[in-house]
């Protein structure tokens, strides 16, 4: 006999329901706004929001992984202890260094990636190809870029995948000066 006290029973689901929970990737829209390095030439990307990504509650500081705007539009808006999205880019850019209060795990789909942890003396990196993953525990510093080769003006993809229903992000206190610097330079 199965022992079924920590599964819910199991359901038939009509088609309609299921729709609701089915993103089909060439409909989706990003956004490259929202999180305070976006206006960054060297940030520039596009964060698409599949699953959950909720606006965090709270210190204001804090922002929803793929950005509040992106916080707004789920493809699929459910909450179920976790977030999925894409971010798509060309070679060179890629967020600054931030934190978050959950796991997140990175898988490229398509190009070269370069995944960084800490800052200054202890910075490191590994480099990852399509379906390589790298994931990083909360209170880790962290950043990604595309650092595809020869294929400049071509856009990849990157996997990204972070726990919780409404996870928080923020900047290290180094990314932050950066983009102080940026918008000072701007006025």
């Amino acid at each position: 006999m199965k022992d079924k006290k920590n599964l819910p029973e199991i359901r038939t689901l009509s088609r309609e329901y299921m729709n609701s929970r089915i993103a089909y990737f060439s409909d989706q829209k990003g956004s490259k706004l929202g999180l305070p390095d976006s206006k960054l030439p060297e940030c520039t990307r596009e964060l698409i929001n599949i699953i959950g990504f909720e606006p965090p509650k709270g210190d204001s500081k804090h922002v929803s992984p793929l950005g509040n705007d992106n916080a707004q539009m789920p493809a699929i808006n459910i909450s179920e202890g976790f977030n999925l999205g894409f971010c798509r880019c060309k070679p060179g850019k890629g967020p600054l260094m931030h934190n978050h209060d959950t796991n997140e795990t990175f898988m490229p789909i398509s190009g070269k990636w370069r995944c960084e942890w800490n800052e200054g003396d202890d910075h490191d990196f590994a480099d990852l190809g399509p379906c390589d993953v790298i994931s990083f525990p909360p209170g880790c510093s962290r950043r990604f870029m595309n650092i595809t080769e020869g294929e400049d003006d071509k856009e990849h993809l990157l996997l990204v995948v972070i726990a919780g229903n409404a996870p928080k992000a923020e900047f290290t206190d180094l990314a932050y000066k950066r983009i102080e610097e940026f918008e000072n330079s701007n006025n």
